[in-house]
């Protein structure tokens, strides 16, 4: 499935995070500050609020992914786009863990997984 999200000025981080959520109901997606590197998780002190507003750095204020997609190829799309560094977490059990060791599992594969743990 291909979803294309397109981000004017009103456009917050509170309404990205719903639009995601509502795709991948067993993930979540956080923005931050700082990237993190590689194998790493982001610091919880650089969260960025959910009313702030998102800014395009370039002229196409569109933003399009598929279920295929690896969550690294993501975290790289929202980074050159619109220079925000994105963590996905997912869903195990009661618990959001960021997925920093399956970065290159498909957003659809991490959405499984994460309902398969919260079903035990």
């Amino acid at each position: 499935m291909i979803t294309t999200i397109k981000i004017n000025e009103a456009t917050k981080v509170s309404d990205l995070k719903k639009m995601f959520n509502s795709q991948f109901p067993f993930l979540k997606i956080e923005f931050f500050k700082r990237s993190h590197k590689k194998l790493q998780g982001s610091l919880k002190k650089n969260i960025i609020s959910e009313d702030f507003t998102i800014k395009s750095i370039d002229h196409d204020n569109v933003i399009t992914y598929n279920d295929d997609m690896s969550v690294a190829d993501l975290e790289k799309l929202f980074s050159d786009n619109f220079k925000l560094s994105v963590q996905i977490f997912r869903k195990s059990g009661r618990t959001w863990l960021e997925t920093t060791f399956t970065d290159n599992w498909s957003l659809k594969k991490q959405n499984q997984e994460g309902m398969d743990l919260s079903q035990l």
